[in-house]
């Protein structure tokens, strides 16, 4: 092999390996899915590069079908710090529960449309607290009515 061939094949090879393993470049996502609905959710803040950061997201809204299973997927890098589950009311002001994911878990589908009361709510997945940013963690909000249910002046797109 010609040492130019060799050259370009090693630097390619460097490009892919210092490609592994590389953080995204902006915060993640978090997976939902409600029978045939799924959906990708943005945070309202995340810890990204040591700093606490907020965004301008507005939580979306699906309408869900009574007895659906909720399913909640997280990256790695949150299962990994740990994560909760906080459901709220439907105006996103009333803590209603909170229900913890085992450590290192990616997917938690403990969560049905009939287990709050209410027929519109929020769940909010919480990743806990003491990363690099300390206090600061991310959060996802994603809101759901239940037939028969009303989240008031709130639309979603």
């Amino acid at each position: 092999m010609s040492r130019g061939v060799h050259g370009f094949l090693s630097a390619v090879l460097l490009l892919v390996l210092a490609g592994c393993g590389a953080e995204p470049a902006g915060p993640p996502d978090v997976e939902v899915e409600v029978g045939a609905q799924q959906l990708t959710i943005r945070p309202v803040q995340y810890c990204l590069d040591g700093e606490g950061q907020r965004y301008d997201t507005a939580a979306p809204i699906l309408e869900v079908s009574p007895g659906a299973t909720i399913s909640l997927a997280v990256p790695d890098a949150v299962a990994e710090q740990g994560w909760s589950v906080q459901v709220f009311d439907d105006q996103l002001e009333e803590l209603l529960g909170e229900v913890d994911v085992p450590a290192g878990e990616r997917v938690f589908e403990e969560i049905g449309t009939d287990d709050v009361v209410p027929p519109a709510f929020y769940l909010v997945v919480v990743e806990d607290k003491g990363g690099t940013c300390g206090e600061f963690s991310g959060a996802w909000p994603v809101g759901f009515i239940r037939a028969g249910g009303d989240l008031g002046e709130t639309s979603s797109p």
